[in-house]
């Protein structure tokens, strides 16, 4: 087996579960606190790409355009919350559903208004561009380290505000008794609204550090929310810990089953039949998994403590 292939793929699903988390870690806030099925998500993911593809392009410096983007997507996120999602907070899941899918309508629609149905592709600084040699072969895209890097210190960062923070404090008394929360006087609505900006923030970091790998087009949230939806499934409803462990299990899983599954089967079967399977069944492991979890542990690995 070539080791240096091996590293290189388990660091890239490293990557992908931590871009999976931030998306993920955004939902579960939404719904474990605001009990909201946001299926727009993804379209919030959406915009803070573009948004950050623009200024990057108009300000010349990625680093300085996310710094930027970042409060510009967090005030869509609160712009969505009070438009949309705080009428629906009284309604059903299904309202929930119908709503925020007519907003991903709404604002696919509008994106492409604004720029365009072709996309736009992000340039990276020079020193982003290059690769790093971690050893002896191992050459690994410094975009990749620094998205890694980014990763692992928002999880740290959320579970420090979660846990130990007045915010944190409120937010988790929010989700456990709300109306009692009001009664204190807090305003539970600004709250919520707040709750809601922090996960649409999440949400656009992910769009943003995918850009320039990618690139940024219409509809590109349209995967990543399937995806993220089977990670709170898998981690259990609510759950930050469980999204964490769940998005990195799945970016893992996805990766080295791209990677490595045809070369399994080829021990099984013929080579031909091996490259026309592979691929099949790798892109269906993540939902074999979260089946395989619905039935042993329906409430996922790690589901939240009942309320």
């Amino acid at each position: 087996m070539d080791y240096t292939l091996l590293f290189a793929q388990v660091l890239n699903g490293l990557q992908l579960g931590l871009l999976l988390f931030l998306v993920a870690s955004g939902l579960t806030l939404v719904f474990g606190i605001l009990d909201f099925v946001n299926l727009a998500h993804g379209s919030i993911y959406m915009v803070g790409a573009f948004i950050c593809a623009s200024l990057t392009l108009l300000v010349g410096n990625f680093l300085l355009a996310v710094l930027i983007a970042l409060p510009l997507t967090g005030l869509v996120g609160y712009a969505v919350e009070r438009v949309v999602a705080r009428k629906l907070y009284d309604k059903d899941h299904l309202d929930h559903v119908l709503g925020t899918f007519g907003l991903v309508l709404v604002l696919d629609t509008l994106a492409q208004i604004i720029w365009g149905p072709a996309g736009i592709t992000v340039p990276l600084p020079a020193w982003l561009n290059g690769q790093v040699e971690l050893f002896d072969g191992a050459l690994i895209p410094s975009f990749r380290l620094l998205i890694i890097g980014t990763g692992l210190v928002v999880a740290g960062g959320l579970f420090w505000l979660v846990n130990y923070t007045r915010l944190g404090m409120l937010i988790r008394a929010g989700a456990s008794n709300r109306t009692m929360v009001s009664a204190l006087g807090i305003d539970i609505q600004f709250l919520f609204a707040l709750v809601f900006a922090l996960g649409a923030v999440l949400a656009g970091l992910a769009g943003m550090l995918i850009s320039p790998i990618t690139g940024t087009s219409i509809g590109m949230g349209g995967q990543i929310i399937i995806t993220a939806f089977v990670v709170i499934i898998i981690g259990g409803v609510g759950s930050m810990k469980g999204a964490f462990i769940a998005a990195l299990l799945i970016g893992l899983i996805d990766t080295l089953g791209r990677s490595f599954l045809d070369t399994l089967f080829a021990l099984v079967m013929s080579e031909n039949a091996a490259e026309t399977a592979a691929p099949a069944i790798a892109a269906m492991m993540i939902y074999i998994l979260m089946a395989i979890v619905l039935v042993v542990k329906p409430q996922g690995l790690f589901p939240p403590k009942v309320r």
